[in-house]
């Protein structure tokens, strides 16, 4: 059965979004070209920027990309506080859910990256 196993994310300026990715992940692209770029997240699972397609084809955004990290809460803080120094806008500010602590910031095109513990 097919499983999904490349996540794009819809932006602007594909360079400047793919330092942001890199810079934010600490993670080099796999794949580059002028509008599309790739990170290798494992598995065969790619995380896209792609700023091809048109402003009329892309909706309104829902979703979030998730960085899950082991280690509890300290850790999320942690990780929000080292994304606060570099400049990241944050969305949401770390809170307890059901799920446990998160935080949610956002891309230089508003997309939105959720910080989450590893179930």
């Amino acid at each position: 059965m097919p499983v999904p196993n490349m996540f794009i994310v819809h932006v602007a300026d594909v360079a400047a979004s793919a330092r942001f990715y890199s810079d934010l992940f600490d993670m080099s692209p796999s794949f580059e070209s002028p509008r599309f770029v790739t990170f290798g997240l494992g598995g065969g699972v790619e995380l896209a920027l792609w700023s091809g397609a048109s402003q009329e084809s892309v909706p309104s955004r829902t979703g979030e990309v998730c960085l899950r990290l082991p280690d509890g809460a300290d850790r999320i803080d942690r990780c929000h506080r080292e994304w606060t120094r570099k400049g990241v806008e944050t969305v949401r500010e770390p809170h307890d859910e059901v799920f446990g602590r998160t935080f949610v910031v956002a891309d230089p095109d508003g997309n939105l990256i959720r910080v989450a513990p590893v179930d």
